[in-house]
Parts: structure tokens; C-alpha cells; sequence
């Protein structure tokens, strides 16, 4: 579900949000209109009002598991968790986690890809939402919520800044709720 139709419908925040995410034409190949993070992240009030909307969704969800998906999710994961009083839980890409992991693998449009966990990150029931940049096909977020269930986590919800038109209606991937605060800019 989109935050503007669902309970923040005309909040002055999710316009000033997505009019400081950058469109660069044609990257990283020829018809894509890629979203930069990059600018929301150097304009502080944006920034901060992206993290505060988060912060109030999650505080009294009894959450006590952010996973981040590499690497955006690094950059909004960590202050949420901190503010709802949860642990931060990265999920990376293959042979990035030093130790013992269990490992994911998804099928993009141009390829495979992999998500790993440190075992033991995650204690069987504790609830977990994930977070990253942008959802597309979903494909990405469908890995994280295996990998999260299978080392026992309750998946919550899962969250993105932006969110791709065409999942307007689509408030669900792999049955567990989807929450995006603002479409792609053109």
C-alpha cells in the first residue's frame, strides 16, 4: 500500500520526499529511469521525514528485527532500528558476511542473485520487517522474506521508499504486506 492513500493522503512530506529523489535517464542501460537515493540522502528534512514516517509506522508493532537489503536498505535500516528499539539485520550478497550463513537465491529479469543471513542473527518468532530503496518486480523482497522465514523470523511487513506505479493495488508480495511511501519520479 502506498503511504499517501493510507493514512498520509495530502502529507506536504511524501511530495517534499519524492521530489528530492534524483531521475538520471538511461542507467544503468537504455530506457531506464533510474531512482537516486543519493539526493534524498543530502537533503536533510526529507531524509529525516522518510525515516520519521517509518519510525511512527513501526514503533508500537512490537517489531525487534530490521533486515536491511543490500546496500540501500543499509541506509534506512539502522536509524529505524535504533528508534523502535530493534536490532539491525543485514542481508548481503554472496561472500560478503564473514562466518556461518544461509544463503537465498532469486531470479532477477537479467540473471540470478543471492541474499545471505548470519546464523544466529535472527532467533526463531522474533518479528522482522524489511526494508529497502525501491520495489520493482518484487523479486528481491520475495528472497528476503524466504530467507527471514527460514531461520524462524515472523515477517512483518515489508518497506520501501519508492514503489513502482504498477504495484498500486498490490499491497501484498509473497502474502506479507508491502508499504512504499512515494512512486517513481519521471
Amino acid at each position: 500500500m502506498f503511504a499517501g492513500e493510507n493514512g498520509l493522503q495530502g502529507d506536504p512530506r511524501l511530495k517534499a520526499i519524492s521530489d528530492a529523489i534524483r531521475v538520471v535517464p538511461h542507467f544503468p542501460k537504455l530506457g531506464i529511469m533510474f531512482q537516486d537515493i543519493t539526493t534524498l540522502l543530502l537533503d536533510h528534512k526529507a531524509f529525516k521525514d522518510t525515516l520519521d514516517i517509518f519510525v511512527d509506522r513501526y514503533r508500537d508493532m512490537g517489531i525487534s528485527v530490521v533486515a536491511g537489503v543490500e546496500a540501500r536498505g543499509f541506509l534506512f535500516g539502522p536509524s529505524i532500528a535504533l528508534a523502535i528499539g530493534a536490532k539491525f539485520v543485514p542481508l548481503r550478497k554472496p561472500n560478503k558476511l564473514p562466518g556461518e550463513v544461509i544463503s537465498e537465491e532469486y531470479v532477477l529479469e537479467y540473471g540470478n542473485d543471492c541474499l545471505e543471513i548470519h546464523v544466529g542473527a535472527i532467533k526463531k518468532g522474533e518479528r522482522a520487517i524489511i526494508i529497502d530503496d525501491l520495489v520493482a518486480t518484487g523479486g528481491t523482497l520475495s528472497a528476503a522474506i524466504r530467507l527471514l522465514e527460514r531461520v524462524g523470523a515472523e515477517v512483518v511487513e515489508c518497506a520501501c521508499v519508492i514503489g513502482l506505479p504498477e504495484l498500486k493495488g498490490q499491497f501484498r508480495i509473497n502474502g506479507k504486506p508491502l508499504y512504499i511511501l512515494v512512486e517513481p519520479r519521471q
